[in-house]
């Protein structure tokens, strides 16, 4: 939302699905990205107030689809083509890269497209085909996943899927940890083990399968949350109704190289892209 006054002063609000929100002043001014790369008259919002789980960041990038977003903005110069790797841990480095040619380019990448939804236009959508754990593809009807609306979003830390969709991953999951003590849950995830009596763990091995026949493995730290070292939770959850909208969460990204072009209408995905 954006209001302005006679006197050219102008307000933004806007609000995000966690209840965070941000309320300030609009502006306009030039964006210098590199010393070749310079767009005047970028427009973007100065935060007066922030609420919410923002962590103690700076500022929020918009990578959307939506005409004020860092995407759109920049169109004449990176033809709405981004990609970036959220890496393991903090110690280690990622990049968020804007334009075609960055490190996807030395990377293989397999495309999926995205599909569009006019209630949600900015959001980028995806279609989720299958699921495997240990090795195996979890026994969900085509239809189940042919009904399922997803989005993949760099802001969101979760992955949620449909009830039935997580039941399924949860008790293959379950079989799978026999071996290890399971401890109570946490607010959002449900499934936990206390591993402090073990030196090593075995955890089984995940993939997401996305339209096109492309398959995503998920890196560990993308499979388990460590609450503590007593507490360690399978690191994906469950939504409420069938009917919400699922989403790739930023945790089971980590590690991947994540290439979107925009213009183009495909997602692409790829391992060792902090490499």
């Amino acid at each position: 939302m954006k209001r302005c006054s006679n006197s050219s002063i102008c307000i933004y609000g806007i609000g995000y699905a966690d209840q965070s929100y941000s309320i300030g002043f609009f502006s306009k001014d030039t964006l210098t990205l590199t010393p070749t790369d310079v767009l005047p008259n970028f427009q973007f919002g100065c935060g007066q107030s922030n609420h919410g789980l923002f962590g103690g960041a700076a500022g929020l990038l918009g990578l959307g689809r939506n005409q004020l977003s860092v995407v759109s903005q920049t169109s004449s110069m990176y033809q709405k083509y981004f990609s970036y790797c959220l890496p393991s841990a903090s110690s280690s480095t990622g990049h968020l890269t804007f334009g075609k040619g960055g490190p996807s380019s030395a990377l293989k990448l397999n495309f999926t497209p995205f599909s569009r939804n006019s209630k949600n236009p900015s959001f980028y959508f995806v279609h989720i085909t299958g699921i495997k754990v240990g090795g195996r593809k979890l026994s969900i009807a085509k239809s189940v996943f042919k009904n399922t609306t997803s989005i993949i979003d760099s802001g969101t830390v979760i992955t949620r899927l449909p009830p039935a969709i997580y039941s399924a991953l949860r008790t293959a999951f379950r079989r799978k940890m026999t071996n290890y003590p399971m401890t109570k849950g946490l607010p959002l995830l449900d499934t936990c083990y206390d591993l402090s009596n073990n030196k090593t763990v075995l955890i089984p091995k995940i993939s997401f399968y996305f339209q096109g026949n492309v398959e995503v493995p998920i890196y560990p730290t993308g499979i388990l949350f460590g609450h503590s070292i007593s507490q360690v939770c399978l690191a994906f959850a469950g939504n409420s109704n069938a009917s919400d909208v699922g989403v790739f969460g930023n945790n089971q990204q980590k590690t991947l190289e994540v290439a979107y072009d925009v213009a183009g209408g495909k997602l692409g995905l790829g391992t060792g892209g902090c490499s």
